[in-house]
């Protein structure tokens, strides 16, 4: 059994609404074997894993995944369940699994959650995998009688060494309860917060709004003292010395005892405190590694108060590592039950940070007496393996005062000011000629929350949400205005009107289709970009005002939704095509994948759906959709559809063809928009899709505010050649008219021959046609007897890139099936694109039309330009009216099974 590959769905999928992995799983020697006819399996794996008797499964009660145990089930479920535990038992808390077979027999994909803050890159998953293999294989072989707490340790170090720390949780943890969009950048502490023009960016407790000169002047404490030395705040006297004898000197000169500290130094390391002699300076200098402060050593305790946006927001006493002795154990044996606490940490990764016993001055042998307290550091940072105490309450307004002056002369929003007072809830002691006796000492510009978070006494305090709420301010929930659009055809030109359309009222619009991401109307990426990855581009730039992203199924199959909620979803249709792939049998499951748009349309956001397709119509029934919580709109081109007659008579809003023009309904009011004659893209209203689309990108801006005007203008000036490229392009070459489109389905390629049908007639068009390969053979020979149908004359070459089918396989498909159709029809083959063109073209009489579809839009539009083919304007030469409809042959071929998306 083993882990052939892994994927990470990053955000909402078709299993679950949080990030998840799928593992594919090959059980090899385990195929078709259960865990039944394995004797003492079940309870060799209890032995290991106890915790699993109290897995449901799919009993929905403790004790249902031991049932299947016993009864007998597959070892790709096992696996599964045996992750699930060990996620649990180092603390990860996840809770959904699900084992799905993956087509053939021992095949498997391994669904599993993943904690939402998880780096999307965590190799944690994988580890804990490959650890459920290998316990699973074990304890078949019985080579395992007891829990592998040695695994579990290997497992718990190596995910703690990637989470985040507690500030960083802290702040996450805060924005998501605002509803505040989180994104994690790998293994780093850096995390984006919020979209577009509202994103901010977090470093641990460092913002971008962190003034980079106070992060030096803070973290040179040289500079810090000076600074507020002359601005009359109370410093302790010193200097800096760049050498031993420099050191030596600052101390005559202060008087014992001093403190000695890196002067760029950090967490308390290589501080020495109560240093009274010559000999004790220079090894302090020595061990700090030169370039040191010198500080008179103030008297007091030691404070840590944090200042946000100007306010103070917690202030803690800190308490420098020490352990009590009880009479009967070492100072060793003390430490490591101190360090027991699971609170303690290696580093910053939990609130508290483990003790290291200094052996060059503890004797970790010695038994100290019951009662006396052994400070094992001078210094109280909890870096150190201190510990802290809530005095935010207690407060002096004089401290407030003086920590808030301190963060304003620095120029940090967030700073961590360490302060040595008599009594923080004191009033503070006069300051004159005379060197002050208390004061602060020392700025921190990225200041560690811990303390804060969870005090060793006294009451938490919530420091992310302050953070969180500076950044924020207003209760903001850092989101801009976002449409996300999905379906099988049509995609790309609503995404592109919307745009359009949006862009209108001055707003910068990313967004996001198969050939790039556009932001203000400038390509930024040519790729197919239509996954999560593209969406997070979009949503992390700085200038996007609006986002329009464009979803296809792909990118939500294999990496999941590239964000958690849109404001607005449009589903366009839901027709045959991918089916084969990626686990899709038939349209209703497509319609599972395309429902998860729907889905994530946040409460009170808005659904447009096509009210002519029976498929987008089911989505509005689906239990998870929630209609009822969003508002609904339809768009469609039978303005007398029953769903759309239900909806206005119940005061809804719609979209739709209506008297030769594009409406907006509400209700029993009818607001026109636009002439179907001047949609753009349209051919005089004769590419009747063209208008669907229009109307669902209506729906889409109107539902973010453009305003009906706004709209009809932004349409008229809308060039379909020009911003929609590659569908339904139209070009003149002499007498020819040549007609560009992705149509690359059954119902594309139907709809595209219709409206030249409509332009040209039926018997004067001739096509250069590629279909996709990694396409079904049956949805290929669907396509093909569309084709046939359509054309009297076709050119047919192959995709270059073959996604693994031989050479010239899907050209021959699809002439094979075209020949059986309509035996009289005239199909020829060529190698590649330019061949094929040039053929069709010679098949071409004058005022003909060309079809021609293609792999790649910019390679086929430069080749055609290289031809001499330019635009064309926006009708044909000799339009023929749009009355004329669709052969007969076309229509019938459309009706296709359900299940399967076959023609019938």
């Amino acid at each position: 059994m083993k882990i052939e590959s892994l994927r990470r769905l990053r955000g909402p999928n078709v299993y679950l609404s949080r990030p998840a992995v799928v593992a594919r799983l090959r059980l090899e020697e385990l195929t078709g074997r259960e865990t039944s006819d394995v004797t003492g399996f079940t309870e060799r794996l209890l032995r290991a894993l106890p915790g699993l008797a109290e897995h449901h499964c799919a009993a929905g009660a403790p004790g249902g995944f031991v049932s299947r145990l016993r009864g007998g089930t597959y070892f790709g479920h096992v696996t599964e369940h045996v992750c699930l535990e060990l996620s649990q038992l180092i603390g990860r808390e996840v809770s959904f699994g699900r084992t799905v077979s993956a087509g053939e027999s021992g095949l498997y994909d391994v669904i599993l959650e993943c904690p939402v803050d998880e780096s999307p890159d965590s190799r944690v998953p994988g580890e804990l995998l490959d650890a459920a293999v290998d316990l699973v294989l074990a304890v078949h072989a019985g080579q395992v009688s007891g829990r592998p707490d040695a695994r579990l340790a290997e497992l718990a170090a190596f995910a703690e060494r990637e989470a985040t720390g507690p500030s960083t949780r802290a702040i996450i943890a805060a924005a998501r309860r605002r509803g505040i969009p989180v994104e994690r950048f790998d293994d780093l502490s850096l995390v984006r917060l919020g979209w577009g023009t509202r994103r901010r960016m977090a470093w641990a407790a460092m913002t971008d709004r962190t003034s980079g000169v106070g992060i030096d002047i803070a973290g040179d404490k040289h500079v810090t003292r000076r600074l507020l030395g002359e601005a009359g705040i109370p410093v302790a006297a010193g200097g800096a010395a760049a050498t031993a004898e420099e050191a030596v000197r600052l101390l005559g000169e202060l008087g014992a005892p001093v403190v000695v500290k890196p002067r760029h130094g950090r967490h308390g390391r290589d501080v020495a405190l109560g240093l009274s002699t010559p000999e004790a300076v220079e090894r302090a200098f020595a061990e700090a590694g030169g370039d040191v402060v010198v500080e008179r050593q103030l008297g007091g305790r030691d404070y840590r108060v944090l200042v946000v946006a100007g306010e103070v927001v917690a202030a803690a006493e800190r308490i420098a590592a020490h352990v009590v002795g009880d009479g009967r154990s070492t100072l060793k044996e003390l430490v490591d039950q101190v360090n027991a606490d699971p609170r303690r940490g290696v580093g910053h990764s939990r609130v508290l940070t483990r003790i290291t016993l200094d052996r060059a001055r503890f004797d970790e042998t010695a038994i100290p007496p019951e009662g006396e307290t052994v400070w094992l550091r001078e210094c109280a940072n909890l870096s150190t393996g201190g510990t802290s105490r809530d005095v935010t309450d207690q407060v002096h307004p004089d401290v407030t005062r003086l920590c808030q002056r301190v963060a304003a002369l620095v120029g940090l929003d967030i700073a961590g000011i360490d302060l040595r007072l008599p009594e923080i809830a004191a009033p503070l002691p006069p300051t004159g000629e005379e060197e002050p006796t208390a004061g602060v000492i020392e700025v921190n510009a990225v200041p560690g929350l811990r303390m804060h978070l969870a005090p060793a006494r006294g009451r938490a305090r919530d420091v992310g949400d302050a953070i969180v709420r500076a950044m924020f301010p207003g209760g903001s929930d850092g989101r801009i205005p976002t449409v996300a659009v999905t379906g099988t055809n049509g995609k790309t030109t609503v995404a592109r009107l919307t745009a359009h359309l949006l862009s209108g009222a001055g707003r910068r619009v990313g967004v996001t289709t198969t050939d790039g991401v556009y932001v203000d109307g400038r390509a930024v990426h040519l790729a197919d970009a239509t996954g999560p990855r593209s969406a997070q581009q979009v949503l992390g730039d700085p200038q996007v005002e609006v986002a329009v992203l464009e979803t296809a199924r792909g990118g939500l199959l294999r990496r999941g939704l590239g964000y958690d909620w849109s404001d607005v979803g449009v589903v366009t249709n839901i027709t045959a095509d991918h089916l084969g792939q990626d686990g899709l049998g038939s349209i209703e499951d497509l319609a599972h994948v395309k429902a998860v748009v729907a889905e994530r349309v946040r409460d009170g956001g808005t659904l447009v759906l096509n009210a002519d397709d029976p498929w987008v119509r089911s989505l509005a029934a689906r239990p998870r959709v929630r209609a009822d919580r969003k508002r609904l709109v339809w768009f469609g081109l039978d303005a007398s559809h029953p769903v759309l007659t239900e909806h206005l008579g119940q005061g809804g809003t719609a979209y739709v063809l209506h008297d030769g023009w594009l409406v907006q309904a509400t209700g029993a009011r009818r607001t026109p928009l636009l002439r179907l004659a001047e949609v753009p893209g349209a051919y005089g209203g004769a590419a009747l899709h063209t208008a669907a689309n229009t109307l669902a990108a209506i729906a889409a801006a109107r539902a973010l505010g453009a305003r009906p005007e706004t709209v009809a203008g932004r349409l008229s000036e809308f060039d379909a050649n020009i911003d929609n490229p590659g569908r339904g392009t139209l070009l003149r070459l002499g007498d020819v008219s040549i007609f560009l489109d992705y149509a690359h389905n059954p119902a594309a390629l139907a709809t595209t021959l219709r409206t030249l049908h409509r332009l040209w007639g039926a018997d004067r068009c001739v096509a250069a046609v590629t279909l996709p390969p990694d396409r079904r053979d049956d949805l290929l020979a669907a396509s093909a007897q569309i084709l046939a149908d359509g054309l009297t004359r076709a050119v047919l070459y192959d995709d270059r890139d073959t996604r693994g089918r031989p050479a010239g396989e899907v050209s021959a498909l699809v002439e094979r099936e075209m020949r059986a159709r309509r035996p009289q029809i005239r199909a020829v083959r060529a190698d590649g694109f330019r061949e094929a063109v040039t053929t069709a073209l010679a098949m071409t009489a004058p005022g003909e039309v060309l079809l021609v579809n293609y792999e790649k839009w910019g390679p086929m539009r430069a080749f055609l330009g290289e031809l001499g083919a330019i635009p064309a304007g926006a009708h044909p030469v000799i339009p023929i009216s749009p009355a004329i409809r669709a052969t007969p042959q076309l229509a019938r071929n459309l009706t296709t099974s359900p299940r399967t998306g076959q023609a019938v």
